[in-house]
């Protein structure tokens, strides 16, 4: 039995405009729902980020939303925990990430509903640093999906590996990145992706196979793709299907037309479903590394190159600045003693959080991805952050005039950084 999981990612930034989301919701979001309720046996594991979820609700989109909680109700779906602004967690102070995944739950439990009970967690864009873990297994989480990359052992087909932190046991499930890679790009058919895992299940008893993209790969990167791919999937899985019997036959099974159909031999389930029927494995240690990360990035010791690569001038003035908005930001807090400086400083908190989004910096990578306007949109959020952290830290009775003296130093500063990001971006 090959027993097949598919995770979907869902997430646009706090920056994207309204037309945009509109856009993903309709060639994407909606028709991916109604594949899942054509499909009864379909078994998908969703992650949404938080922030997503509060902008399907803000933008008059609440249908999104309870259909995936209709869907998590019939279990077809589960859910995953996130970083509600999906920052690079290993790159965030430890509080960030704590109150990142935090909120990410507060969020999804408030628009989703009782039907919003994760078992495991997505770090966004698959990126895993050791300083993850206790907080993930902190929050209560099982297990966490991980880039294949990320493996540093023999690859498991029968067996559930972990890390064993002082806080627990996470599990670790490794995302199949060639074959995930190969859907998202286009690169194999539905029955293609069949006819593959048939033959990977070749002389193998019980193996599982998971695949993980962006949801926006169905239907808005790739047009109709939710239906010439997924929807073709599931329906092939249905046990009374001829196409899958010539599935078979093309892979060399004689006996295809005794057999009734895919579920004989492929079964979709949830992630979490697999920590039921495979049994654990040993204490491993998974590479620092993301979804988009090679193994040339690996040897250079680039983990996250999408996001803080070496040699990218732009991602370091990025990281520069929001490092010195993080500091300004808990100084502000620190010292807020009065009415105004308290505001300022709950504004500035507040700000923090979406500024730490993780598209500012991918957009930055040009491997091959650039755009000036997605660069600026999230250095607009860290500097009003700052712009807010500056002000509490002014009127705030506990700063005396040597250390206000020292933090209007670090807002010219910040007015460096952002003379000089800029510039790179006018060159760039």
């Amino acid at each position: 039995m090959i027993y097949w999981s598919l995770l979907l990612h869902f997430y646009q930034p706090p920056t994207q405009t309204h037309s945009i989301l509109n856009k993903v919701c309709e060639e994407s979001y909606r028709p991916l729902l109604n594949v899942f309720r054509d499909n009864p046996n379909a078994r998908v594991t969703v992650n949404i980020n938080g922030v997503l979820t509060e902008m399907l609700a803000e933008h008059g989109k609440p249908d999104i939303l309870s259909g995936l909680a209709e869907l998590a109700e019939k279990r077809q779906i589960e859910f995953t925990g996130s970083g509600k602004y999906h920052p690079i967690l290993p790159l965030i102070p430890r509080e960030e990430i704590i109150r990142q995944i935090a909120g990410n739950h507060e969020t999804n439990k408030k628009f989703i509903g009782r039907n919003y009970r994760p078992l495991g967690f997505f770090p966004p864009e698959m990126c895993y640093g050791e300083s993850i873990v206790e907080p993930v297994l902190n929050a209560g989480y099982e297990w966490a999906i991980m880039g294949g990359i990320a493996c540093s052992v023999q690859w498991p087909l029968d067996i559930i590996h972990y890390i064993q932190a002082p806080a627990g046991r996470l599990s670790v499930i490794f995302r199949d990145d060639v074959l995930s890679n190969r859907i998202s790009f286009k690169e194999i058919d539905s029955m293609g992706f069949l006819k593959h895992l048939v033959v990977f299940g070749e002389g193998k008893e019980n193996i599982y196979v998971v695949t993980a993209m962006d949801a926006e790969t169905f239907g808005h990167h790739i047009k109709n793709w939710e239906k010439d791919f997924l929807d073709a999937v599931f329906q092939s899985l249905q046990s009374e299907d001829s196409d899958y019997k010539q599935v078979l036959r093309s892979a060399g099974k004689p006996d295809a037309e005794s057999i009734d159909g895919a579920a004989e031999l492929i079964t979709p389930v949830t992630i979490s479903e697999l920590l039921e029927h495979f049994k654990k494995g040993r204490d491993i240690e998974p590479k620092a590394s993301s979804w988009s990360t090679t193994d040339n990035d690996i040897k250079a010791k680039n983990p996250y190159p999408l996001w803080d690569s070496p040699d990218n001038e732009v991602q370091k003035l990025l990281w520069e600045h929001l490092n010195l908005t993080i500091e300004m930001t808990g100084s502000a807090r620190n010292f807020a003693d009065n009415e105004n400086s308290r505001k300022y400083a709950a504004n500035a908190r507040e700000l923090l959080d979406p500024a730490l989004h993780s598209d500012q910096f991918w957009w930055a990578s040009k491997r091959p991805h650039w755009d000036v306007n997605m660069i600026n949109r999230g250095v607009m959020l860290q500097q009003e952050c700052l712009l807010n952290a500056y002000a509490a830290l002014r009127v705030s009775g506990k700063v005396d005039d040597k250390e206000k003296q020292g933090y209007r130093y670090k807002r010219l500063a910040s007015e460096d950084i952002i003379a000089r990001l800029h510039r790179e971006l006018f060159e760039g």
